[in-house]
């Protein structure tokens, strides 16, 4: 896809955005079905389903995933098709490229070992590799770019307002 594809492509929607903001408006949902015979749970996507699980580092035995890798992964994905999109629309020519993200988190938390240890992940650290003859002021700018529209990263920025509530299920 060049740059003119891609704005013809998201021409019609940017329009409707600005004549009907609502629209605009996106619902983002994820549900996991608990598994009660290890201690872990099914998450249904478009990619089939994943089998979520407790890390090592907290009494798994690492057959299955770990949410914090998960989450890092959807900051991976958004930043890579985000990147792709804004080289494309600047006309930056991409050979290849790879996207990493990294952190830390501290199990003692978690397990409840010391109440002053954080629980979840710090020092989240995105790195992009890429292979282009772009000038340095242009590839700063795409990566800026593309941080800056990263749906996952502005919202590990800056943190949406949060709220749990709990429900039964019929017939339990």
């Amino acid at each position: 896809m060049d740059a003119n594809e891609l704005r013809a492509l998201q021409a019609p929607l940017k329009n409707r955005y600005r004549q009907e903001p609502a629209a605009a408006r996106v619902e983002a949902r994820a549900e996991a079905v608990l598994d009660l015979d290890r201690v872990g749970c099914r998450i249904s996507s478009w990619a089939g389903e994943t089998q979520a699980g407790l890390h090592p580092a907290t009494g798994g035995d690492g057959s299955l995933a770990c949410s914090a890798d998960m989450l890092l992964e959807a900051l991976v994905a958004c930043a890579g098709v985000t990147l792709n999109a804004v080289a494309t629309a600047m006309g930056v020519k991409l050979r290849g490229g790879r996207v990493t993200a990294e952190g830390h988190w501290d199990a003692r938390g978690t397990l409840g070992v010391d109440r002053n240890t954080p629980i979840g992940l710090t020092d989240v650290t995105l790195r992009f590799d890429l292979d282009t003859d772009a000038d340095p002021a242009t590839v700063e700018r795409l990566v800026a770019t593309s941080e800056r529209y990263c749906v996952i990263y502005q919202t590990l920025r800056n943190p949406p307002r949060l709220a749990v509530t709990h429900g039964s299920i019929a017939g339990a």
